[in-house]
């Protein structure tokens, strides 16, 4: 789903006028986002919350109603939306479990671990006529929006020869309590997976929404089995437009940009944490898009389409691991942190490290 651009005029809401209800399952690091945009979004209102943790509710009891059990929280009804932002390893239970309770689904990326999983989702959401929404906050960066407003209008003479995304980062400084994702089981293997989605995306958003395919790719993980550094090369719909993506979990410091460069020799970047130093602070602004996209869902003609943005990047996931799996050789681990320096192209300026000024 493309963003929209602006506001979209007023703020959607139920037919009597009142916010629309959201549900949230999962509290780790992530639904902070979700809980101050709905704060400040006239459009909605937080309903109920769940976890397994007591200690995660805590903070939300006497206030919203509480569960332990998301089945419990969609039997007690009444919300118009769910987030799912428990561990990648329950998306597709939770989903699949909202769905048929005709709750529309705004789900953290993965939207599962395997393509399988995927369509089964994807096929009770055409079932029961329900949006599967899967939340690539980054389509909703304000520098990734700028560099969209720059791109040539398609069909025109100049054309995007190629695009790069970087997502470099040292996994453990952004997890905090959650430490499934550094389980392969739990979080479905570990840089590809995770943050493979978000970028992929980024790669479809520039070059054409139709499927990208992966030519290469490099994998490289620890001794615990987890991809801690990924480059992977792809070709763009109907071989028009390459895409790299570069993954790095080891990183010493913090890089999220694009790079696009056009058959003219024009260079286009996007540093998507430009202008906000402060430790994840561009996800405050990017999950405020992602909620007003969400309750956009209720008007669009076919709800089921919502699904193809997340089928797309899982697929392109699971293709990176299976031309991984047949190379020739075992998966080589190396210490974090190798240099990066041969997989580094050029770019307009260098990035600049963000401040960790945030305590979690």
């Amino acid at each position: 789903m493309t963003p929209a651009g602006g506001d979209g005029g007023a703020a959607p809401r139920t037919e009597d006028g009142r916010p629309l209800r959201l549900g949230i399952a999962g509290l780790g690091v992530i639904s902070r986002f979700y809980l101050a945009a709905a704060e400040r979004l006239p459009e909605w209102e937080v309903a109920a919350v769940c976890d397994l943790r007591e200690e995660a509710l805590a903070t939300h009891r006497g206030r919203v109603p509480c569960h332990t059990d998301h089945r419990d929280l969609l039997a007690a009804g009444g919300l118009d939306a769910l987030v799912v932002a428990v561990p990648n390893h329950a998306h597709a239970e939770v989903c699949a479990d909202a769905l048929r309770a005709g709750v529309p689904v705004c789900v953290e990326k993965p939207l599962a671990l395997d393509p399988a999983d995927g369509q089964r989702l994807a096929a009770l959401s055409r079932e029961h006529g329900v949006p599967l929404f899967t939340a690539f906050h980054r389509r909703y960066n304000d520098r990734v929006l700028d560099l969209l407003d720059r791109l040539p209008p398609p069909g025109g003479q100049v054309r995007v020869e190629s695009v790069r995304v970087r997502y470099l980062e040292r996994i453990e400084e952004h997890i905090g309590a959650d430490t499934w994702y550094l389980d392969p089981a739990r979080c479905g293997g570990g840089c590809v997976a995770d943050n493979g989605p978000n970028a992929f995306d980024l790669v479809r958003l520039v070059l054409g929404e139709r499927p990208s395919e992966v030519v290469a790719a490099e994998v490289v993980r620890d001794a615990s089995g987890t991809d801690r550094q990924a480059v992977v090369e792809l070709a763009g719909p109907d071989g028009r437009g390459r895409g790299r993506v570069e993954l790095d979990w080891s990183y010493p410091g913090e890089v999220k940009d694009v790079l696009v460069r056009l058959d003219d020799g024009t260079e286009l970047y996007a540093d998507m944490l430009d202008g906000r130093p402060g430790f994840k602070e561009s996800l405050w602004h990017e999950y405020e898009g992602v909620l007003r996209d969400l309750a956009r869902l209720r008007s669009l003609p076919d709800p089921s389409r919502a699904v193809e943005g997340g089928l797309a990047a899982l697929e392109l996931v699971a293709a990176v691991y299976a031309a991984e799996a047949a190379a020739p050789g075992p998966p080589r681990p190396r210490t974090p942190h190798e240099s990066n320096e041969p997989h580094k192209p050029r770019e307009p300026h260098e990035p600049r490290a963000v401040r960790r000024s945030e305590s979690r």
